[in-house]
């Protein structure tokens, strides 16, 4: 797998977030087992408080009550530049319980999501329940440019 190649994407997705005070620019990006692409989404891309792995969890599978085979296969992987949220005020479900929901079996991300807004704590609650969860800390640089603005 090409995981940096895929997470340095995500990185560059989240440049695309409209700014804001309030929330994380993130990009996220689903691959499959194939080593395919099968979505890609930015934070804001369909609505203010619309989350990365949300826009690109719903492009995958637009019909959120039948589960796609595809996603849940071995290998397949979430890419996300932040570490998927798991408590959010915006939305009943956390990027964390969309990913678990969709049966999503590896999550690889570049930046800890920072006690800016909330604790996060998605990293462990997916290894919880099963999933392969990979940090690569050497693109958190990367991930964290389009959020200067908010990291003081």
């Amino acid at each position: 797998m090409d995981d940096r190649r895929w997470l340095e994407l995500a990185c560059d997705l989240a440049r695309l977030c409209p700014p804001s005070a309030t929330a994380f620019s993130v990009g996220a990006v689903v691959v499959g087992a194939d080593g395919r692409e099968i979505a890609r989404g930015h934070s804001r891309e369909t609505g203010p408080h619309v989350h990365a792995e949300e826009v690109a969890l719903a492009k995958a599978a637009p019909a959120r009550d039948e589960p796609v085979p595809a996603l849940r296969a071995p290998g397949t992987t979430v890419y996300t530049s932040l570490e998927p949220c798991s408590r959010r005020r915006s939305r009943p479900l956390t990027c964390t319980d969309l990913i678990l929901a969709a049966g999503v079996p590896r999550v690889v991300f570049a930046w800890r999501e920072p006690s800016v807004f909330v604790e996060g704590k998605g990293a462990e609650l997916l290894l919880a329940r099963g999933v392969e969860v990979v940090e690569m800390p050497e693109l958190a640089l990367r991930a964290r440019e389009p959020n200067r603005h908010l990291l003081g």
